[in-house]
């Protein structure tokens, strides 16, 4: 049996989330914490501000606007939580396709991906309209036809709810979809969905050490899916 739906991470699997997301967090940080707090605000939030790198398994690599929005301001009330978050969404949305730096060439890579008659799509922890600015800042909008948020279901990774949605669009069981990603809240969803394949890769900021415990088989590169697939989805660190 060979994936028939691949449900895919975007940061850290399609884009370099170190380039694209640390100067949006410092941005935010200054922004809203002022110059005094930006560094510990951007530290907490995942950042490692000496080398540029976010921390696997941090706020900002992993988690969601809300999540950041209860890290920065525990005490915050709902409306003005939700003032933040909203914020926070319209900063990213603005300023991440900017700054996004795809790791590879995505538009042949998706090709390929219609190409196999596989179903594909996005999901991230991203807000919607932000991974919809980056899609159409890159002129990809078009070859992705399923893109989840956050903000698009009731759970967001590692909860199951984008793996459900994803199979709702596209008509398919989770036995039959294979999710990727670099993260592991990206492999969790996957288990927790009862997805077919949880399929990591060490292209972002997870190590071996932290995924290959949770994923079927480890990738170097997502770029490497349709040779495994050929290769008839064997399971380990492979390529």
């Amino acid at each position: 049996m060979t994936p028939r739906g691949v449900l895919i991470d975007k940061d850290g699997t399609l884009i370099d989330c170190d380039a694209t997301w640390g100067p949006v967090i410092l941005h935010l940080a200054e922004e809203l914490g002022g110059a005094e707090r930006a560094e510990a605000m951007a530290e907490a939030a995942g950042l490692d501000t000496a080398t540029g790198r976010l921390r696997a398994g941090s706020v900002f690599a992993a988690g969601s606007t809300r999540d950041l929005v209860a890290l920065w301001w525990p005490d915050v009330d709902a409306a003005r939580g939700l003032e933040l978050a909203r914020h926070i969404d319209t900063t990213c949305a603005r300023m991440g396709p900017i700054t996004s730096a795809p790791l590879f060439a995505l538009e042949p890579f998706f090709r390929e991906l219609e190409r196999r008659g596989l179903a594909y799509g996005i999901a991230t922890n991203d807000s919607l309209v932000s991974v919809r600015a980056f899609l159409e800042t890159k002129g990809l909008a078009p070859l992705v036809p399923h893109v989840f948020g956050y903000d698009s279901v009731a759970r967001p990774k590692p909860g199951p709810d984008m793996v459900h949605a994803f199979c709702d669009a596209a008509r398919l069981t989770p036995d039959c979809v294979a999710v990727v990603g670099d993260n592991v809240h990206d492999l969790e969803m996957a288990r927790a969905a009862g997805a077919g394949w949880a399929i990591a890769v060490l292209s972002g900021n997870g190590g071996l050490a932290d995924l290959e415990p949770l994923a079927d088989v480890v990738l170097a590169s997502i770029e490497a899916l349709p040779d495994w697939i050929d290769a008839g989805c064997p399971a380990g660190v492979w390529g």
